[in-house]
């Protein structure tokens, strides 16, 4: 798994806790519906570290949080 998949699962864990839409996720984050669903269905490959935050502000929670799983940990190295 990469990075970008490894964020994409993430959020929708996320959203599957808390049982919320991706627009509902998009109004808690003040960010446009289009920015998310991007990010989930592959279309951006490199999403913004600060577009991640306003996902964790949104939630309320940390980016910490947002990061510390077993699948991130588990990420191999992507610079070879």
């Amino acid at each position: 798994m990469d990075t970008v998949a490894a964020v994409r699962n993430r959020i929708l864990v996320l959203c599957g806790e808390r049982s919320i839409s991706i627009n509902k996720l998009a109004t808690l984050c003040a960010l446009p519906p289009s920015s998310i669903k991007n990010i989930l269905y592959g279309k951006s490959q490199n999403p913004k570290l600060l577009t991640i935050k306003m996902i964790c502000d949104g939630l309320g929670i940390t980016l910490g949080e947002f990061f510390s799983t077993p699948e991130f940990d588990a990420l191999e190295q992507e610079i070879r």
